[in-house]
């Protein structure tokens, strides 16, 4: 009788074991969540942002860091601003906007942030 209880235990142990075996950890992979963008990646976000939520661009000078537009009456200027800590700002500013218009910055913002993979 004990050497039944025995062996059931023991081969418990071993079942445990052998699936325990079979699960796989992986690391996790290393990501700089502070690490700032590139004007290069944040400039072609803003201008794609821009087209993506239907703003006919009229001008974009990357040395300014400015993008111009239009949607329907509202007229929207896009600025890609360095910050002192290596940091850029994303500024949208829309004026003019009329009742089809309303929500054009939260769809920019959101588009934005999709192209730069948030």
């Amino acid at each position: 009788m004990l050497l039944m209880k025995l062996r059931r235990t023991l081969g418990g142990h071993i079942l445990l074991a052998l699936l325990l075996a079979g699960c796989v950890v992986y690391e996790p992979v290393a990501v700089m969540p502070g690490a700032p963008a590139s004007f290069e990646r944040s400039w072609n976000a803003a201008l794609g942002a821009a087209q993506d939520v239907g703003i006919a661009v009229t001008a974009a000078d990357r040395s300014s860091g400015l993008i111009q537009g239009r949607h329907n009456a509202a007229t929207a200027t896009i600025a890609v601003i360095p910050q002192a800590d290596g940091r850029l700002r994303i500024q949208f500013d829309a004026r003019g906007l009329g009742p089809q218009d309303q929500g054009l910055e939260d769809r920019f913002v959101h588009a934005y942030n999709r192209r730069m993979g948030r």
